[in-house]
């Protein structure tokens, strides 16, 4: 077996001893945690934060948000899913008996990389970067990027190494934007 085929079963093996532990109360909670229009109150209040303590940059840095989270998704979902071709477990055919679905939602046929990864550790990892000095419990975020991620397997949907290249391409993205923008800010009158 060569070194790809051993890692890729690695993370199948991970996937299902993660995804078979399961129940209603928690097939009803990772369902709602991995939706989008639940999260708009949190990412309201965010924006809130970046207004309380930077007030006349709040729309230079709310965009380098989304830009950062633009990357992060057009990397994981416009060129790695597309290219990579992997199958997510729920579409997967010698996976698919064992895999644990909730709401009968399958997800796209590609999973590699996780998007909702790559998209929720961009936020708080920019976040972080942001109000780290100006908050404590920043870190809290990357707590919250976890659960998100995490709520991706448990559905079914998503491989460890899915979410890790997610995670790592969302945390790349945040650097790059954050780090880019804070020089022309600091640079600007």
């Amino acid at each position: 077996m060569d070194f790809i085929a051993w890692l890729d079963q690695i993370d199948k093996d991970l996937f299902l001893k993660l995804n078979e532990i399961h129940s209603p109360f928690f097939d009803t909670l990772f369902f709602a945690l991995s939706g989008k229009l639940i999260w708009v109150p949190f990412y309201l209040f965010l924006i809130y934060l970046i207004y309380k303590f930077y007030k006349k940059k709040t729309l230079i840095w709310v965009l380098c948000i989304g830009i950062s989270v633009g990357i992060a998704d057009f990397t994981a979902s416009g060129i790695l899913k597309p290219t990579v071709e992997r199958l997510r477990p729920s579409r997967n055919p010698d996976l698919q008996e064992q895999v644990h679905i909730v709401n009968n939602y399958r997800g796209g046929i590609y999973g590699f990389a996780s998007s909702h990864s790559a998209n929720t550790f961009a936020l708080a990892t920019f976040f972080f970067l942001l109000l780290r000095r100006k908050m404590k419990y920043t870190s809290l975020l990357f707590l919250w990027a976890f659960v998100v991620s995490y709520s991706r397997i448990y559905l079914g949907v998503h491989y460890p190494g899915d979410i890790l290249a997610g995670m790592l391409i969302g945390i790349g993205a945040a650097f790059l934007v954050y780090s880019t923008a804070k020089r022309f800010i600091q640079a600007s009158p």
